[in-house]
């Protein structure tokens, strides 16, 4: 049985990666097209060509190495698409949808923030010092990308809590259930 190295765990670690970015090039036209806020719908179509670029890097990786570009399932990410879907398919609207889809986005960027942390740290301790460039350069804009997410949430996130609260300010499901004579 071949020794497993942290060469091994980096090399692993970069086809899951891999194949993370390539679920994402799917998901994310979907979310820009169930987006409702033009600035959200943007920043999804803005964070598409990103991505292509993310995996772009990591292939560069690979060729640097004199590895064949290849992923690995990414269940993970798997599940995390799984769930950004399961939102898409919900009855929300506007700036409801909005807020749903940028907490979805955010579980990307946090899983691909500690991914990209990992493999970069990886490649600076083995001296992989181009693939730690590329690594590092790709979790900076992974960083910037959900600080966009925050920014943008809090002007959604006030409209989405307007648009389901009444004239009291109590939200409509409770009145509703309150003139039905029940309560939540």
């Amino acid at each position: 049985m071949a020794e497993k190295t942290l060469k091994s765990v980096f090399m692993d670690e970069l086809r899951d990666l891999y194949n993370a970015e390539q679920q994402l090039i799917k998901a994310l036209p979907k979310m820009a097209k169930t987006a409702t806020s033009a600035e959200l719908r943007k920043g999804f179509e803005q964070h598409l060509e990103q991505t292509k670029e993310h995996a772009t890097r990591i292939e560069k990786i690979f060729g640097g190495l004199g590895e064949p570009v290849k992923g690995k399932k990414c269940k993970g990410m798997e599940g995390i698409v799984a769930e950004g879907s399961e939102v898409m398919s919900e009855d929300y609207e506007g700036a409801v949808m909005d807020a749903a889809l940028i907490s979805a986005a955010q579980r990307v960027e946090h899983y691909e923030i500690a991914a990209y942390g990992a493999v970069h740290a990886y490649a600076e301790l083995m001296g992989e010092s181009n693939a730690a460039s590329l690594l590092e350069r790709t979790l900076e804009e992974e960083k910037e990308t959900d600080q966009k997410l925050t920014d943008l949430s809090k002007e959604i996130n006030q409209e989405a809590y307007q648009s389901g609260t009444g004239e009291e300010g109590e939200t409509k499901p409770r009145q509703r259930a309150a003139r039905a004579g029940t309560t939540r």
